[in-house]
């Protein structure tokens, strides 16, 4: 792959062109302060935290919906919330490289499914709207929450009051910031999905903006069924071709997946899109492939 296409996409998540689409691996290189220890956000990870270390049932380990539904059902939901609001909105994190970069060029538009707060800090002191995914909330036809930040801080807007020219940053998967909600478990998932799928999960202004738009997946890997079916109805309404996903080694599963969708895959870090130095190697090793 040529070193000037990732300067190509790098230039197209600059002028809003290019939606960046940041999974679980898009945080690596965040360690807490003390310990130095990576923050969890894969699935794994994130299971043997709320875990206290300890392996769970193989069946549990495949995905942490499953394994967060399971210690629902016997510790209660509050459980689950209070384990992702400490890990995410009380830890001290160091910065990762990836989101570095995004609050250097500050996109017009993210998706983060993460549910941490590093996109929300890289966007601290600019105004912007932040859309947080909600579930099984009762009183409202919606799945989602709305807040202006005005450069200093949060406060919650109807999606008619939403400025159309601010930066969007749209974090489905929920956030401890600015108040604690969370998609977690496989019953936050059925309810989130079933209402995405119906178009209550995602603002009008939302659903304009997407029109036309590429999508770059940053640290993703699309191996599980619910990840696939968030990003499949998330990016409804692209361009076609969709956009590109930067996955080293990928399984066919997640070739086929690309395939269906319009998406082409690269077979690189994330970390090509602002390292030149990965750049250079990974385009470096398309050329050899290639022949």
């Amino acid at each position: 792959m040529p070193d000037t296409f990732y300067t190509t996409l790098r230039r197209g998540v600059c002028d809003g062109t290019i939606v960046p689409y940041i999974g679980p691996y898009a945080l690596r290189g965040a360690v807490d302060t003390l310990s130095g220890e990576p923050m969890p956000a894969d699935s794994e990870s994130l299971i043997l935290a709320m875990n206290n270390g300890k392996p769970m049932a193989p069946k549990l380990m495949y995905e942490f919906p499953r394994a967060a539904m399971n210690l629902e059902l016997k510790k209660g939901r509050s459980f689950v919330n209070r384990f992702l609001s400490r890990i995410y909105g009380e830890q001290a994190w160091s910065r990762a490289p990836l989101h570095d970069w995004l609050a250097a060029v500050k996109p017009s538009c993210v998706v983060d499914i993460n549910r941490d707060t590093q996109l929300l800090q890289s966007y601290a002191g600019t105004p912007h709207t932040l859309i947080q995914g909600i579930s099984r909330i009762s009183g409202t036809e919606y799945r989602f929450r709305i807040f202006h930040h005005d450069g200093d801080s949060y406060r919650e807007v109807t999606q008619e009051a939403v400025d159309p020219s601010l930066p969007i940053l749209f974090k489905p998967m929920g956030s401890p910031l600015p108040q604690p909600s969370f998609v977690a478990a496989d019953a936050d998932y059925v309810d989130y999905i079933t209402e995405l799928m119906g178009g209550f999960a995602i603002p009008l202004f939302l659903k304009e903006h997407r029109k036309g738009k590429q999508y770059l997946l940053l640290g993703m890997r699309l191996t599980r069924d619910t990840e696939r079916m968030v990003l499949s109805n998330i990016m409804y309404d692209a361009a076609q071709p969709a956009g590109w996903a930067l996955i080293p080694q990928p399984t066919p599963k997640e070739r086929r997946f690309c395939a269906k969708l319009g998406i082409e895959i690269i077979e690189a870090d994330a970390a090509a899109l602002y390292d030149d130095t990965v750049a250079a190697a990974a385009a470096e090793a398309a050329r050899v492939v290639g022949g």
